[in-house]
């Protein structure tokens, strides 16, 4: 099966449980991207074809996310990754801010 494919999977996958919207042609366009975009998050996603022990994040990755949420009016952004395509468990790289809100919040919550 097509990369393509897989990285259509994974992108309704975030979107349906984050409630956002899949952007259609995200790679294909100069300007705009992101995969799933909700209310105040723009999310990029990536897959390989098959399952993985490692998957490694590249810097530019995050500074291109980190562009387009801005450039997009986006409040917060987040880069979502998956080992298997075939599972839908993703995982997601968010800056120590954010985790650092994240954490009040989760910590508040007792």
């Amino acid at each position: 099966m097509s990369t393509r494919y897989f990285s259509d999977k994974q992108e309704k996958h975030i979107a349906k449980v984050t409630g956002g919207k899949v952007q259609s042609n995200s790679g294909g366009t100069k300007f705009g991207g992101g995969d799933v975009h909700t209310d105040k998050f723009f999310i990029e996603a990536k897959t390989p074809t098959e399952e993985k022990q490692s998957f490694s994040i590249k810097r530019d990755w995050l500074t291109k996310v980190k562009e387009q949420a801005f450039e997009q009016g986006k409040e917060r952004w987040a880069l979502a990754f998956t080992f298997d395509p075939d599972k839908q468990e993703n995982f997601y790289v968010i800056s120590e801010n954010e985790f650092l809100e994240y954490l009040v919040y989760k910590e508040m919550k007792v």
